[in-house]
């Protein structure tokens, strides 16, 4: 009872630590500079004690408490902390800026960013053992839902992140759309390889050795060798321009991001193929099974979860990397991030980062749910 509740202790002190002792924003005069550290107290003012009475409510209830029931409870605490925080940070920056020239920013500074992460990462935490059906899509949406709310109202529209969004909602909108053209195009184009690669039997080691091999070579490093080698390519055959290909863009960025796919989708092929048994296949071959019904009865419900895992790291890897793309001009959120980094402008770079954290994530739930689902219909 005693260790639980120190743990309880412990943890209830964690978020309200970050909140009071690192500053919560940072106020500048302008984009480019750093600013003025901000603390708690000017930062969220009335909405202070509120927010570290729930921020240390959840992580104390998760940590000290058992059951269902307490895991919800802590899960809405976090709920509850995460919404008076932002509502708060929206408000103090507010203030901070009334009266200051339009240039002035406010940005969110350590304290709000570690607070947030812990935050959400509690949240995840209590969903999960609160076991409810439903509950870690029912607590994203809320969330959601809560910050659309929030953005909706103008609370939020004080801080420079949301300045950016702002100003580049046009661009922001086009980036993602094409991000997403470049990660699936990539993904689609590796399936194909790997695909084609299988029906070579007798080379698969080589196969295995040639797409390992691609793991060491530096990103950008290939990216550029790509460039010179469609360069010297149309160079050498001018009439292929003529089918829109050029050696930057699209071309190099999907050739590049499908080379590390490679990997991770030929593994999880060769691991669905080895899924059944020689034993499974013998018994098949025995009550008279064709190898199409072999194949749809036996290797496929064996092999399908293991290949779906494949894709899933695959899926979750071309979105990462598409953000490269925009080093060759194939355009998507690497173009807002380049572009913060050479305006040294930190909240420019974190509106083309955040989509593809959240890109990602949602993409590692949705195919780890139809993985775990698949494993439930097809058990081994």
């Amino acid at each position: 009872m005693i260790p639980r509740l120190l743990a309880g202790l412990s943890a209830a002190a964690l978020i309200p630590a970050f909140l009071l002792l690192l500053p919560l924003l940072h106020a500048a005069p302008n984009r480019l500079v750093t600013g003025a550290p901000v603390a708690a107290a000017d930062a969220l003012g009335a909405w202070l004690w509120p927010t570290v009475t729930l921020a240390a409510l959840g992580p104390g209830l998760l940590a000290a408490g058992r059951g269902r029931a307490v895991a919800s409870l802590a899960g809405l605490a976090c709920l509850g902390a995460l919404a008076l925080l932002l509502a708060g940070l929206g408000a103090g920056a507010a203030d901070l800026i009334d009266g200051k020239p339009p240039a002035t920013r406010v940005r969110l500074a350590s304290g709000a960013w570690a607070g947030t992460v812990v935050l959400i990462g509690t949240l995840a935490l209590a969903t999960r053992r609160a076991r409810l059906t439903g509950g870690g899509i029912t607590a994203a949406a809320v969330l959601a839902g809560g910050l659309a709310c929030l953005w909706a109202a103008g609370s939020l529209d004080a801080l420079s992140i949301a300045v950016e969004l702002r100003t580049r909602s046009d661009t922001l909108g086009e980036a993602i759309g094409d991000h997403l053209v470049l990660a699936l195009g990539a993904l689609a184009l590796a399936a194909c390889l790997t695909g084609g690669l299988a029906l070579w039997r007798r080379g698969r080691g080589m196969v295995d050795l040639a797409v390992s091999g691609v793991q060491v070579v530096p990103a950008v490093a290939l990216f550029g060798g790509l460039v010179a080698v469609f360069s010297a390519l149309l160079a050498a055959a001018p009439t292929l321009r003529g089918y829109g290909l050029s050696a930057l863009g699209s071309l190099p960025a999907l050739t590049g991001i499908a080379a590390y796919l490679l990997l991770p989708l030929w593994r999880g092929q060769q691991a669905a193929r080895r899924a059944a048994s020689p034993a499974q296949i013998d018994a098949a071959h025995a009550l008279g099974l064709t190898h199409r019904q072999i194949l749809a009865t036996i290797r496929l419900p064996l092999g399908a979860p293991l290949l779906l895992g494949g894709v899933r790291v695959a899926a979750v890897q071309a979105l990462g990397l598409a953000t490269l793309g925009a080093l060759v001009g194939a355009g998507g959120l690497g173009t807002l991030v380049f572009d913060g980094m050479a305006q040294f402008a930190p909240d420019l770079i974190l509106l083309g980062a955040l989509p593809i954290i959240g890109l990602s994530l949602a993409t590692e739930a949705a195919l780890g749910r139809l993985e775990a689902a698949l494993r439930r219909r097809w058990p081994r």
